[in-house]
């Protein structure tokens, strides 16, 4: 019996590739039905069949379909062309395909219509409607979605690479290939000061956890799969989560606070010059030049026409129903948004996802705003140019203007947040719980407390499946990454209680110095707080020592799950290939300081668990209940009923000047210091 991975693999192997070639190193063959090939194969049928499947080891059969699907509505997304979700017109199309893989009967008619309409659509669009369908549907759980970054390595790494990986490929057999070495910092010198964030900014896994968290809560689709738990206000915490590691990431490389791009009328100082290509039509992602200003889009032929003008008429419209308290929805009602629910609704509108209460007035801004940053350089299509990175969720954090465009979006966040009152004593204080110690060391015999250690790190990721027509087997590039030493927290908690009692442990880093080596106010360091990890504690009586280590934080995944190998994914009981590749990668955890070493504020509390529970369990050490921080629960609610982001989500007394001011009047918080000091060296992954 064919398992459902086998029958589904192959259709994300080599995307520009047909079907009927064999995949998998030529090792599994798709017996498609003559009418499945498209019409410029369909004359050769027969021909092609008994030349490309005389050697396969595994054959697939593929059931016939009669009649196949109606797919024209797909056609405003030309096959060799470029695929965008922040496109409106594209994310319609990718709903209608969504629907139609979610309609199948079963596994097998999906497998057969996936089979069908693979060769005949942008293979970009396909793959995306096809991972939601896999990763939604009751029957296809089991399917392992291979990274993108497998299928589609051009968005990711240097082009030059891959000439020399086909070379490789094609002279050296598969035992004696060697890896191909992907530059560090390949896009700009070091003279431009932006370019000291590269790391960060183009790093592999960043941009891969992007693409995973809208893969998972895509914005289009059945409502079932789009309405997931907090979605809209998951949107807020995970991006403003971004923008607070990118500005800490800043300080310690001596740049200063980024300006919100909250001006469509001004020029763009930052210039990007992204040198990667797109393989469905071997053409580059166009530059931005210094200086450069946005102008009216208005390009017929990708369906799209964006005002300037509209965009700030919609822009002032929310904010305006912020500061009223509601927002209107299509039919007249409203919607209050003063209440803990209020940040759902609006992430929901920021980003128009099909939730959006009134998307004709309120717009979509945020995808909006991507797209004619995307265009900036050919606004009209005189020039027959397909957009930059900003218009694609696989790229768009490569780019500076990324982090300003979403600081303006964190500040209308939290132009909302700033409405709600103070947290009361109450509400962060666990009467009879006292964090009496806390402090970290690294995994090692006899390490000093309170000193973390990062360095580069040279790793080797598997691209041979997304090499359309080009040699078999592995292909291997190595790349370079930030990466940390080993870590762990220990913490004493004493319970006052006669009675044993649960808690949920957060823990944050916070900057203590701008660039400059000033200290910054408390409110500066609340804003650019990042969660490490939160977890759940039993506390017995009397006092409790707690142990955790680094590599089980709530935010991340291990490499091995950002960087998955499909054909890895396919070995029986491989559970860690599963959905759940939703996750910070572990190896960007923490920043990376410098040198000297930088000293943060490092932040712990126990919260009183009867206001952190959520009628849902879960298990941590499960596979998909390890990130959940950032990506939520498969299938149910988020694990905890505080506001994304509490204790720092909201302001604080003006008395507050620092993390000892706030901590004071609690014994369920403390603070301590950590200094991370960065060696500028390179190890080889083990």
């Amino acid at each position: 019996m064919i398992s459902n991975q086998v029958k589904f693999s192959g259709h994300f192997y080599n995307p520009h590739v047909p079907i009927f070639v064999p995949k998998e190193n030529g090792r599994v063959f798709y017996e498609v039905p003559e009418r499945f090939l498209s019409d410029r194969y369909r004359p050769l049928g027969l021909n092609l069949m008994n030349r490309f499947g005389a050697n396969a080891g595994v054959r697939v059969p593929v059931m016939d379909i009669d009649p196949p699907p109606n797919i024209d509505f797909a056609n405003v997304v030309p096959r060799r062309g470029d695929f965008s979700l922040f496109n409106r017109s594209h994310r319609k199309v990718a709903n209608q395909l969504i629907q139609l893989f979610m309609q199948q009967p079963d596994a097998d008619t999906l497998s057969a219509v996936s089979a069908y309409v693979r060769d005949r659509l942008n293979a970009p669009l396909f793959q995306y409607a096809l991972s939601v369908a896999l990763h939604h549907r009751t029957d296809t759980t089991d399917v392992t979605v291979p990274s993108i970054l497998h299928t589609f390595p051009d968005r990711f790494i240097d082009p030059a690479t891959f000439p020399r990986m086909r070379e490789e490929g094609r002279i050296v057999d598969q035992g004696d290939r060697m890896a191909i070495d992907i530059p560090m910092n390949f896009t700009a010198l070091d003279r431009e000061p932006e370019q000291r964030l590269a790391y960060f900014r183009e790093d592999i896994g960043v941009n891969l956890h992007h693409w995973h968290w809208h893969l998972v809560y895509p914005g289009v689709g059945p409502r079932d799969i789009v309405n997931k738990d907090r979605r809209g206000e998951l949107f807020y915490y995970f991006h403003g989560q971004m923008v607070a590691r990118y500005h800490v990431e800043r300080f310690c490389n001596g740049l200063g606070l980024l300006e919100p791009y909250n001006n469509l009328r001004a020029p763009i100082r930052e210039p990007y010059y992204p040198k990667i290509l797109r393989s469905a039509n071997n053409r580059t992602h166009p530059a931005r030049y210094p200086m450069m200003v946005l102008s009216d889009v208005n390009r017929t032929a990708d369906q799209v026409n964006i005002t300037i003008a509209d965009m700030e008429l919609q822009l002032s419209r929310i904010i305006r129903s912020i500061d009223d308290g509601f927002v209107m929805s299509s039919n007249g009602e409203r919607i209050s948004l003063d209440n803990p629910g209020g940040i759902d609704v609006l992430g929901n509108i920021l980003e128009n996802s099909i939730l959006s209460p009134n998307s004709d007035f309120y717009g979509d801004v945020h995808n909006n705003g991507h797209i004619m940053l995307s265009y900036i350089h050919d606004p009209d299509g005189t020039y027959l140019e397909s957009f930059g990175v900003m218009g694609d969720v696989t790229t768009a954090m490569r780019d500076p203007i990324f982090y300003r465009w979403h600081l303006y979006m964190d500040q209308i966040f939290r132009r909302h947040k700033n409405r709600f009152s103070c947290y009361t004593y109450p509400e962060l204080a666990y009467q009879g719980i006292t964090l009496l110690k806390f402090e970290t060391r690294l995994q090692r015999r006899n390490s000093p407390p309170n000193v973390w250690l990062t360095f580069w790190q040279r790793s080797q990721v598997d691209l041979g499946t997304g090499l359309d027509f080009g040699p078999e087997g592995n292909l291997f590039a190595t790349f370079t990454h930030l990466q940390h030493a080993p870590f762990l927290y220990q913490l004493q908690v004493i319970n006052s209680d006669n009675r044993n009692r649960r808690g949920t442990v957060r823990i944050y880093l916070a900057p203590r110095f701008n660039e400059k080596g000033g200290r910054l106010t408390f409110e500066e360091q609340r804003l650019h707080a990042i969660e490490l990890d939160t977890f759940r504690v039993r506390l017995n009586s009397g006092v409790n020592n707690i142990v955790r280590r680094s590599e089980q934080s709530s935010v991340t995944i291990p490499y091995e799950r950002t960087f998955r190998n499909i054909s890895q994914s396919n070995e029986a009981g491989n559970e860690q290939f599963r959905f759940c590749n939703c996750g910070w990668p572990s190896h960007m955890l923490i920043p990376k300081g410098n040198v000297e070493g930088v000293t943060y504020d490092l932040f712990a509390m126990v919260s009183n668990f009867s206001g952190d529970a959520v009628d849902v369990d879960f298990d941590e050490n499960q596979n998909c209940d390890d990130s959940y921080s950032f990506c939520g629960l498969r299938n149910r609610l988020y694990p905890d009923a505080r506001n994304m982001g509490y204790p720092f989500d909201r302001r604080v007394p003006s008395g507050v000047r620092n993390f000892g001011d706030f901590v004071a009047p609690y014994q369920n918080m403390t603070v301590t210091t950590v200094n991370i000091r960065f060696t500028n060296t390179i190890v080889a992954r083990t």
